[in-house]
């Protein structure tokens, strides 16, 4: 297939800031009715919807059809069948609201093996640890000191459907840990459980250019955390579904020469748990219930419903209607630049609508590819509100045991 890569470069910035525009334009235009008020989607565990490694972290959050590399099982497990080394694995390092406090961190661990050319395994551990917490009585007396933690552990299995196509599916364990058995508002709290799986799919097109050495058009689709919801009590009738998320996005590469090498790339990420539904209330604002106790629903539906029916009423229950629908989808759009494959440079952008959380915020980053070792790097620069991993610098240390082969049998 051959294109003007003017052209194509320049149809990918403009999808990216085209996205970012729209966001915008649409907060403008409907910012006084009434489905601009604040209406936040939550879920228990959020960390598995943090961006655990600095390459991602560089270019916007988004990776779903970047180009694949260890870290791959949280953006796309699929892309692991295109790995070009048999074996590889990765550490990533994030601090978290290092601008308050010291002690809590993300750190994620991630490891690849190919079995054949068409097919692969994976795995990855990431850890939220939430530093030192004391817990007091009503009295204020303390009554202990802990340190609250959650983790996930991740199997993924990636093999190539066709000669351009890969799909994937990942098992993952979670496990959050925050009041270590503490009774809270007077009840017995325990840890939470849940079992997850991921379902994507990933393809690479070759491109041919006028005056270029080559290119790829790339897509990708994960639906990830697909699981049961989870509880925090020992009656468990408070259960909390989890961050089943939909990420969706294309990639172009450009190949300016056999040295340089530029990618853009977009991804879009929506929610797909029930949105919380505007409740009817009295004239002093006290909400009302039907004659069975629950709630009256003034608009949107009821979110008290099973996971799939959840995942799939998660596309029309929003209760400002199909606009407020639109603003829970969030953008991130990045670029990479990459020199003789061992040095890179990345920039990006997040967007999130006012009501649905107001991320926002730009990233930048680089790489570096010696031998055996790689090391990214990654910085965020929050535009609207205080981020955790505002002014926070991130890394990642890669290990590629091909290059290591290699070096070997080249010394011997």
């Amino acid at each position: 297939m051959r294109l003007k890569p003017v052209f194509l470069s320049c149809l990918f910035a403009g999808i990216i800031l085209l996205s970012v525009n729209q966001s915008y334009s649409q907060t403008s235009v409907i910012g006084k009715n009434l489905d601009e008020e604040l209406n936040t989607i939550t879920t228990a565990v959020p960390f598995l919807q943090i961006g655990p490694d600095a390459r991602a972290g560089g270019m916007g959050e988004a990776g779903v059809s970047s180009a694949p590399d260890a870290n791959s099982l949280h953006w796309n497990p699929a892309k692991y069948s295109y790995m070009k080394s048999d074996l590889g694995f990765a550490m990533s390092y994030s601090p978290w609201l290092r601008e308050l406090v010291s002690d809590i961190n993300l750190a994620y661990l991630t490891g690849f093996k190919k079995l054949g050319d068409d097919q692969a395994v994976a795995a990855s551990l990431v850890y939220f640890s939430l530093g030192d917490i004391v817990f007091t009585n009503i009295t204020g007396d303390v009554i202990g000191n802990y340190r609250p933690n959650e983790f996930a552990l991740s199997l993924a299995y990636s093999r190539m459907l066709t000669n351009t196509l890969s799909g994937a599916v990942s098992g993952r364990f979670i496990h959050s840990n925050l009041t270590q058995g503490q009774e809270v508002a007077g009840t017995s709290t325990k840890p939470g459980n849940s079992i997850a799986a991921d379902i994507a799919v990933y393809s690479e097109h070759p491109l041919e250019f006028n005056n270029l050495a080559g290119g790829k058009f790339a897509w990708g689709i994960n639906i990830s955390n697909i699981g049961a919801k989870i509880s925090y009590s020992d009656d468990n009738t408070q259960r909390d579904f989890i961050p089943t998320n939909l990420r969706i996005g294309p990639s172009l590469t450009l190949d300016i020469d056999d040295y340089n090498r530029l990618t853009f790339m977009v991804d879009f990420n929506k929610l797909l748990v029930p949105t919380p539904p505007t409740y009817d209330q009295d004239s002093i604002g006290n909400t009302i219930y039907d004659d069975n106790g629950n709630p009256v629903i003034l608009s949107g539906r009821d979110p008290n419903v099973s996971v799939p029916v959840g995942m799939f009423q998660s596309f029309y229950d929003a209760p400002g209607g199909f606009n407020e629908e639109i603003h829970e989808v969030a953008i991130a759009g990045g670029i990479e630049y990459w020199y003789d494959r061992q040095f890179a440079l990345r920039a990006g952008y997040f967007h999130e609508h006012s009501t649905k959380g107001n991320r926002k915020f730009f990233t930048l980053g680089a790489g570096l590819r010696y031998n055996v070792f790689g090391l990214d790097f990654s910085y965020l620069i929050a535009t609207e509100q205080l981020n955790p991993l505002s002014n926070t610098l991130r890394f990642t240390l890669h290990f590629d045991f091909d290059a290591f082969r290699n070096q070997s049998t080249d010394t011997q």
